[in-house]
């Protein structure tokens, strides 16, 4: 009964944190590192900033909390466009060894996290 009780409030409290629009926002990232590095997150957010080499690049994803770069192999999306985009949080002196970012990307992100991404679709 008491395994019963619990399994319904997870399911509840998960219910309406996605019914009301909440969610792992950049800023929730951001504030907390630690407790999301090396995670599978998924933010939406909109490009306002990209650049890329041969289909490989980055693009800076704004959700109206908070940018962060966004690490890509599968394309860049256009300026502008309303994505949502999964893959893991890492810190950027590890993902030299994932892909290599090109030189205006990597100077503007300095130190900091980055979503090293998996996939994105556009909303």
């Amino acid at each position: 009964m008491t395994r019963t009780l619990a399994a319904t409030a997870v399911l509840l409290a998960t219910t309406w944190t996605i019914g009301c629009g909440g969610g792992l926002t950049i800023n929730h990232i951001l504030a907390e590192p630690e407790r999301y590095r090396r995670q599978e997150v998924t933010l939406k957010g909109e490009v306002v900033k990209s650049a890329s080499v041969l289909g490989r690049g980055a693009y800076k994803l704004d959700d109206g909390t908070g940018t962060i770069w966004v690490v890509t192999d599968h394309g860049v999306p256009r300026r502008g466009a309303d994505i949502k985009a999964s893959g893991r949080i890492r810190d950027v002196v590890d993902v030299g060894g994932v892909v290599h970012l090109p030189g205006e990307v990597g100077r503007e992100i300095g130190s900091g996290l980055v979503l090293v991404e998996r996939e994105h679709r556009a909303r």
